[in-house]
């Protein structure tokens, strides 16, 4: 090291953050009230006033309705304390999002107005909250779902403040999930000015995860020797046995968050009453959100049947609609591996067994452009050791699916449609009348 310390992970993001500020004229951060996007707003908010910044930066939090008190309490301290340097956005529109807990109600919507004596909270009434009352965005519509919004926020700011470029920070960390280590060292993205913690969104916004290389232990090492404010929900999580890196305060109806319902109505009683009633499927979740009915755990294949035969019967037990949904899903998802096909790295096309693929002998032009495609010419019913890599073809991939009641098919790389949205709310406003 030459008489020299290695740099610190704290050292490192000032050194982001200062290269940020250089490069963008208008920045936001998108804040959950978590503990990493507390640490990367404190972190911002000091590194302002130590340079004596002039300028201010606006911070998006989507309030997603259903949230613990302590996380609402943690907002409006952040905000209020903090009026000198930042413009916030504090978003109470409906929003789609998924509801992984109910295959009769697969998506639910906050904040929404034919739900208000149902309401999780009541709708707050500080001058910078953002509802249907006081609505500034020209891109919004109804049944807009949460990724949408996000996805359109930066452009919007953009324009607002007359930048030809704008950053959005945000608190991501590679040790949190695989998917957000995939999101940070993914090859094929565009980057900024080739940073690695960065990513290129559109052509006017670009995200930045300045703390990317933290792990959950920096996150809290952080907060007591600088004595910051913090989310007084995760004291609640400590006293409850939740391993430091298992705290998680999104809502928890997503398929991957589901798994925190069950400490809801431990953490917080009063809250877990209203949500219950609110939002289908909720106490479903808090009952087996670990266990292999909800995927979470090594589902085995029922004796008597193959994966192709018992794709086929959970098909069968499902709700019409929700059975068509996923049946047109899965028909696309297999015509594109029979018609299109995929990239497929060296090694994995080494697992697969030749006589169920096609080895097209054309390169990728996605990515770096070295992977073969790889095309199914029949299902499999199961890939040992593939399935739960990259999102192959099998019969055991598809049974997953339905028993995860992922009905986005998200883990078959789908994502949420308009249509599928407007046709679940007719359904549902159908069958009330009907009762």
């Amino acid at each position: 090291m030459n008489g020299k310390h290695a740099k610190t992970v704290f050292e490192w993001t000032q050194e982001r953050i200062d290269y940020i500020f250089t490069e963008f004229e208008e920045i936001y951060l998108s804040f959950s009230g978590g503990k990493d996007s507390g640490v990367m707003l404190n972190i911002v908010l000091d590194y302002m006033r130590f340079h004596r910044i002039q300028r201010k930066i606006s911070v998006l939090y989507m309030d997603v309705e259903a949230s613990y008190q302590h996380t609402v309490h943690f907002i409006e301290r952040m905000f209020l304390d903090n009026m000198d340097l930042i413009r916030p956005y504090w978003v109470c529109l409906p929003l789609t999002t998924d509801n992984s807990v109910s295959m009769y109600e697969p998506f639910w919507v906050f904040w929404d107005n034919t739900k208000k004596d149902k309401w999780v909270r009541e709708m707050p009434t500080y001058d910078f909250v953002i509802n249907e009352a006081n609505n500034p965005f020209d891109f919004y519509r109804p049944n807009m779902t949460f990724e949408e919004f996000v996805g359109f926020f930066g452009d919007w700011h953009a324009q607002k403040y007359q930048a030809d470029k704008t950053a959005c920070l945000l608190g991501l960390r590679s040790d949190e999930s695989f998917n957000r280590y995939h999101t940070m060292h993914r090859t094929d993205k565009r980057t900024y000015n080739d940073k690695i913690y960065s990513t290129q969104i559109t052509d006017l916004t670009y995200n930045f995860y300045p703390i990317f290389d933290w792990k959950t232990e920096d996150i809290w090492v952080y907060n007591g020797k600088f004595n910051k404010p913090y989310n007084t929900v995760y004291d609640l999580f400590y006293k409850a046995g939740v391993r430091l890196s298992k705290m998680r305060i999104c809502e928890p109806y997503g398929r991957e968050q589901r798994a925190g319902l069950n400490l809801f109505k431990v953490l917080e009683p009063n809250t877990w009453i209203k949500v219950v009633d609110r939002v289908s499927g909720a106490n479903f979740g808090n009952i087996y959100c670990n266990t292999k009915a909800t995927g979470t755990r090594t589902v085995d294949l029922p004796p008597g049947h193959t994966w192709k035969s018992y794709c086929k019967f959970l098909l069968k037990t499902l709700p019409e609609e929700t059975r068509k949904i996923y049946v047109s899903k899965f028909i696309k998802f297999i015509r594109y591996w029979n018609k299109i096909g995929s990239p497929v790295s060296d090694e994995d096309i080494r697992e697969l067994n030749p006589n169920t693929i096609i080895n097209t002998h054309a390169y990728s032009n996605r990515g770096k452009g070295d992977k073969l495609v790889i095309k199914f010419t029949e299902i499999p019913d199961v890939l040992p050791g593939l399935d739960n890599k990259t999102d192959f073809l099998s019969w055991r991939r598809l049974c997953m699916t339905i028993i995860k009641n992922d009905i986005i098919c998200s883990s078959l790389s789908f994502s949420i449609t308009k249509r599928q949205i407007v046709r679940q709310q007719e359904l549902i406003a159908k069958y009330k009348q009907m009762l």
